[in-house]
């Protein structure tokens, strides 16, 4: 047995049948800093260089050897433009990485480098593959969000994502995830004053881990070719709920804003995910293990509410319960779902999204799901704890849940 999985004294899960399941090991997890969309610091970067960033950031930083990487997983929401095209296989060509090191690329929207990680996870635990990066990037500068279905319907071509069928089964016209976060906070009584103090104390949160330097271990620079780009460009320092206030809603008698909503941003992320095997072979060491992970869908119209029933899915399947969770990382899309999950799961609000989350540091769609990892991981560590829980809404009403143990 290798020296560090005893650490917790935990055991190995098995399947039904009595063998030992394979384990999947995250050894390191690394993200760019947020630019912020149109006017930060990484607008005039190409989206598959910042992707390559994060990918000769990992094999750098663990030193393995770049051929033993069987393949790169990494999720991309917009896949438009500059992010068209095979944009994983863009991202391997535009780094070091080795021309006969594979690529794909997925879109669970804003849970793509979540499921990313997922699916990794899954090819190792196989025992098909034994090295896989997983990974996730967008530019929300240069290419925009719903650019790939909106510039063909403003040509006149097709009729857009939902057909009559859909609109016809859910009574509406469009699945819209304003709408969603406007119902959240509808059904569950949140005030504009209540979700506005939740986005400045997210704001307040990311300052003092950037203060105490809690966002070093995790974050790759970017050199732009005019100067390098090393802190998070989202958050807002000294802001007040006057000044919260004066933001109009996103939509007429509504109490969601772009204050209290997560940012547009530009970045990237990832991790290197391996077999125990590849552990002995490259001499690795782990951060931490594949606990658990698990997707769920339901209601595609209030569609931001699915975190609360993917985590008591993903509680019950593991056999867990909250109290067995040290931190949580429930994506701020806007403040009205991780509201609602804190409110719905009785959760303990000490816990959640300790170094600020998406409202101040911003949310790069398709590379959040590796950027919250690669922040709860090192959070973990840093405070010693021992099992981490992430969840993301995302588009049509999907949820992820993954669920890693610090070693």
């Amino acid at each position: 047995m290798l020296p560090w999985l005893p650490l917790h004294g935990g055991t190995l899960p098995v399947y039904e049948k009595g063998n030992v399941m394979a384990e999947a090991y995250i050894v390191d997890a690394v993200r760019t800093p947020g630019g912020r969309a149109r006017k930060g610091g990484l607008v005039d970067v190409h989206p598959a260089d910042l992707g390559a960033t994060v990918l000769d950031a990992l094999v750098g930083r663990t030193g393995i050897d770049p051929q033993a990487i069987e393949d790169v997983i990494l999720g991309c929401v917009t896949q438009a433009g500059e992010q068209a095209f095979a944009f994983g296989r863009n991202c391997v060509l535009a780094s070091t990485l080795p021309e006969t090191t594979p690529a794909v690329t997925i879109d669970r929207q804003c849970g793509s480098s979540q499921q990313a990680l997922q699916f990794a996870a899954q090819a190792v635990m196989s025992g098909t593959q034994d090295v896989v990066i997983a990974a996730g990037a967008e530019s929300m500068t240069r290419v925009p969000m719903g650019s790939n279905w909106q510039l063909h319907q403003q040509n006149g071509i097709g009729i857009g994502p939902w057909p009559p069928s859909i609109q016809r089964r859910f009574g509406v016209k469009q699945l819209s995830q304003f709408h969603g976060a406007q119902a959240i906070a509808d059904k569950y009584g949140f005030t504009r004053e209540a979700m506005d103090a939740f986005a400045l104390e997210s704001h307040r949160k990311a300052a003092a881990a950037i203060d105490s330097g809690a966002f070093e271990a995790e974050i790759v620079p970017v050199d732009t070719g005019n100067g390098m780009v090393e802190t998070d460009e989202g958050v807002r320092r000294g802001g007040t709920m006057e000044k919260m206030g004066e933001i109009p809603p996103i939509s007429e008698g509504g109490s969601i804003t772009a204050a209290n909503a997560s940012q547009m941003t530009d970045g990237a992320s990832g991790v290197l995910v391996v077999s125990e095997q590849a552990l002995r072979d490259h001499d690795l060491t782990p951060l931490t293990r594949l606990h658990h992970f698990s997707v769920s869908a339901g209601d595609p119209v209030i569609m931001l509410e699915e975190p609360i029933p993917a985590t008591r899915k993903a509680l019950a399947k593991s056999g867990m319960t909250l109290d067995d969770i040290d931190l949580f990382e429930v994506n701020e899309a806007f403040a009205s779902v991780p509201m609602a999950w804190l409110q719905v799961m009785d959760a303990d609000p000490a816990k959640l999204n300790v170094n600020g989350g998406a409202i101040a540091l911003g949310h790069p769609l398709g590379a959040t799901g590796t950027k919250l990892m690669a922040t709860l991981i090192h959070a973990l560590k840093a405070r010693g704890g021992r099992y981490g829980l992430q969840t993301m809404c995302e588009g049509g009403g999907i949820a992820n849940v993954t669920v890693v143990e610090a070693l």
